[in-house]
């Protein structure tokens, strides 16, 4: 009788779990689980235990940061700004390709 063989068990570093979890939260769990080629059940209960506040990493706890609503709102008028800002350089560079687009004909 054989055994079946199975990818072998990897340990990972509690560094290499908070970064998956942050991934995970910015790109999704599963995506996260196919960049970083793990099992989605890995990310998902490093997830589960980020938010049970039980990762810890350096000493330190991750999890969510709690903010004041006054910086809440900072942070969302400076992203506002940053993204206006981005916008009228992206109007920009569309006016100058059709200008050069005409020039080159």
């Amino acid at each position: 009788m054989s055994k079946k063989r199975g990818a072998p068990s990897r340990q990972y570093t509690n560094e290499f779990k908070v970064e998956a979890v942050r991934l995970a939260e910015s790109v999704g769990g599963c995506e996260a689980a196919r960049r970083l080629d793990i099992p989605d059940s890995s990310i998902w209960n490093w997830i589960k235990l980020s938010r049970a506040g039980k990762l810890v990493a350096d000493g330190v706890t991750v999890g969510a940061v709690k903010r004041s609503a006054n910086e809440l709102e900072s942070e969302n008028a400076r992203l506002r700004r940053e993204l206006a800002n981005a916008k009228l350089d992206l109007e920009i560079v569309k006016k100058a390709a059709a200008y050069f687009a005409k020039e080159s004909r």
